[in-house]
């Protein structure tokens, strides 16, 4: 709900793989922070290319709220990993499909790449390839940084995700307070129907 999502990809060798299977890199969801933040090191020595982009919450907002169907959050994910796929300069992408339908993903990142190279697309790809874990690792210690960032500005505010109930009560206390949804959410996000309920409720 706060602060940006992050695209990221990397490029590396056969051997530089195997290191990072060695060093620990899996899934970034399955790592502490600082354990991410170490990793994220290795990861700039040993590969070829680290490319990360954020999505700031209002073109995330202008795409899921008037996007046309099939045009929203997953079509916006795309475009910007079509721009960052040519500076991997791969011949195989593989990619953490976020689409219900990985196939039609692959077929329509292609379509946004000329010339392309071979796309991969798979649910649970961020544990099933090296490769993929270490570029989920940059991209979630990328997005660490920016909600330290502002969490500097505007205060403790938890994870920023909507399962977080330090991110909820802060998030109710600023619409009571402000009158306002904070500048930096995500306006698109459904969880805004409960904190408005629970906050506008006597």
């Amino acid at each position: 709900m706060l602060g940006p999502l992050v695209v990221a990809g990397v490029s590396a060798g056969p051997a530089a793989l195997e290191r990072l299977k060695e060093l620990g890199v899996r899934d970034s969801k399955l790592l502490t922070p600082k354990r991410r933040a170490a990793l994220r090191e290795d990861i700039d020595s040993l590969c070829e290319e680290v490319v990360s982009l954020p999505i700031l919450p209002p073109e995330i907002d202008r795409y899921v709220i008037y996007g046309r169907r099939l045009r929203k959050l997953n079509f916006l994910e795309a475009l910007h990993m079509a721009s960052l796929i040519p500076r991997l300069r791969a011949p195989t992408v593989f990619i953490d499909a976020p689409d219900t339908n990985p196939r039609r993903f692959a077929q329509e990142l292609a379509s946004m790449v000329d010339p392309c190279p071979r796309v991969v697309a798979e649910h649970r790809a961020d544990r099933n390839y090296v490769v993929v874990s270490a570029a989920s690792i940059v991209a979630k210690v990328e997005r660490d940084r920016a909600v330290d960032e502002l969490r500097a500005v505007h205060g403790e505010f938890g994870s920023g995700y909507p399962s977080d109930p330090s991110t909820i009560d802060y998030l109710r206390n600023w619409v009571e307070r402000e009158g306002s949804i904070p500048p930096f959410a995500r306006r698109s996000c459904k969880t805004w129907e409960r904190i408005l309920t629970l906050t506008l409720a006597p």
